[in-house]
């Protein structure tokens, strides 16, 4: 559960493992991701799906506040917890993942925050908006995703003939100025 709320949210694996109850605006479907990497906060989209998972895994353990707690001491009580999960459990567990899949490449729980960005580059998310979600301070961070993928540039081109199609409907040449054959 853990690693999908990181994927579907961009989270480090650090600002997942420690998010609480607190933290869920189910209302506005918001993450508050507080004291972050710099001592930052942000605000980050939270999916429908992603709200019902956590509710389900919450309703799991029931802990007063942290929503990924570690496991209990023998008969100690999951409210008892102090600490989120481990972060070495949940990077074993993507590792285990990975091979399953049997995937080649080298991928770890921080890849699938890339894998977040770049998908919503993809789909034609503003790149300040994954700047701030993501929780950058410069725009030339989150501008490395862009080279990440060739479907960027696929559809830019595609939004550049769809803004200029309407020069379609400009007059036809006429037959004594018709355009080169190799055009």
């Amino acid at each position: 559960m853990s690693i999908s709320t990181v994927y579907s949210c961009g989270l480090r694996l650090q600002e997942g493992l420690n998010l609480t109850v607190a933290d869920i605006d189910s209302g506005r479907k918001l993450i508050a991701i507080r004291q972050s990497k710099g001592a930052k906060d942000r605000d980050v989209p939270l999916p429908q799906a992603t709200l019902e998972l956590l509710r389900h895994y919450w309703q799991q353990h029931r802990h007063p506040t942290l929503l990924f707690p570690g496991q209990p001491e023998p008969r100690q009580s999951w409210a008892m917890v102090q600490k989120p999960m481990d972060a070495s459990g949940v990077q074993k567990a993507m590792k285990q993942a990975v091979q399953a899949c049997g995937i080649q490449k080298a991928a770890t729980v921080h890849t699938l925050r890339h894998s977040w960005a770049t998908h919503l580059l993809e789909s034609g998310v503003n790149l300040r908006l994954i700047q701030q979600w993501l929780g950058h301070h410069s725009l030339s961070t989150t501008a490395q995703y862009t080279h990440l993928t060739r479907n960027a540039e696929t559809v830019a081109c595609e939004l550049i003939d769809q803004r200029m199609s309407p020069l379609l409907t400009a007059p036809a040449w006429p037959a004594e100025e018709e355009p080169p054959a190799q055009w």
